[in-house]
């Protein structure tokens, strides 16, 4: 699967015009892409596994999206084979008050997953660059020293989380990035589908709508935020969201792939330890085992 053409190449000048919404490679329907999804569901749970057992990584899973593009289910479905213990899921909604008297960074810093661990941010600092940006009265509401906040304020954040993600990834945190691309169109049609269906009337804002407004500026954003923190270190993958299904088989494939490329093993033990395996072993066959009444 070439998921490779999703990645954005670092240091280039992204233009999101350029990227296909309703793009599916070599799939043609969501039953077409079915055996590869679930197969790398399975790849995914064992690989876990081992990151979790080995205790070396950390692996670290950034989602970013306009509304609608499909956030949670594709967490929800791409996850879903995973061990609850070894993963933990943040949703990053408007900040605190205590959020708020400290840097933009901090809260994040927090919630960064520990070695053997998967972390998941259903959003992240990265809307420090975004809506913040697209709302410049959040920015003066956060409460910076004016000297501070200039005309580069949004170059100097991008060198700041570049880098804030390069410490990590030089710590043994494995960071991916995944922008779920959706068409203004396709949008459209899943805000009316929440409207119209009322099981999913929950999931709908009115403030959904109002920002649809500022769809262009949010365009621009992004296409700066892509050209530059996409490194080495922390790629942005652009993916096709039009499609829910092939979003799921596009980011599952990005993580195995990325996972398989640590060549991750279970940890060797030393001769003590097999020795107190043995050991063990012995106790046990030689324990009395009464006999179990009925």
């Amino acid at each position: 699967m070439n998921t490779g053409r999703l990645a954005v190449p670092p240091g280039t000048t992204v233009h999101l015009k350029d990227y296909d919404t309703a793009w599916t490679g070599k799939f043609r329907s969501k039953e077409d892409a079915a055996e590869k999804l679930q197969s790398d569901i399975a790849l995914l749970a064992t690989l876990q596994d081992v990151l979790y057992a080995q205790g070396n990584y950390a692996l670290l899973l950034i989602f970013q999206a306009m509304d609608a593009a499909g956030k949670d289910g594709a967490i929800k479905h791409v996850m879903s084979g995973v061990n609850p213990q070894g993963c933990q899921v943040v949703s990053f909604k408007t900040p605190s008050a205590e959020e708020l008297a400290h840097d933009y960074l901090w809260r994040s810093m927090k919630q960064a997953p520990e070695r053997g661990r998967i972390g998941i941010f259903n959003r992240s600092y990265y809307e420090e660059v975004l809506v913040v940006r697209v709302h410049p009265e959040i920015l003066r509401g956060q409460r910076i020293p004016p000297a501070l906040v200039g005309k580069e304020v949004w170059k100097d954040r991008f060198r700041e989380i570049n880098a804030y993600e390069q410490y990590l990834a030089s710590n043994g945190t494995v960071i991916l990035k995944f922008f779920l691309h959706v068409s203004k169109g396709e949008q459209k049609k899943r805000f009316l589908e929440r409207i119209d269906t009322p099981e999913k009337n929950w999931k709908f804002s009115a403030a959904d709508v109002r920002e649809r407004g500022f769809w262009k500026d949010y365009m621009r954003a992004y296409e700066d935020v892509f050209s530059h923190t996409s490194t080495p270190w922390a790629p942005w993958y652009v993916i096709p969201a039009d499609r829910k299904w092939f979003t799921r088989v596009a980011v599952a494939d990005i993580i195995v792939r990325t996972l398989q490329s640590l060549n991750l093993r279970y940890p060797k033990l030393d001769e003590d330890h097999r020795r107190g395996l043995q050991e063990a072993r012995k106790l046990l066959d030689n324990e009395h085992s009464p006999t179990a009444k009925r």
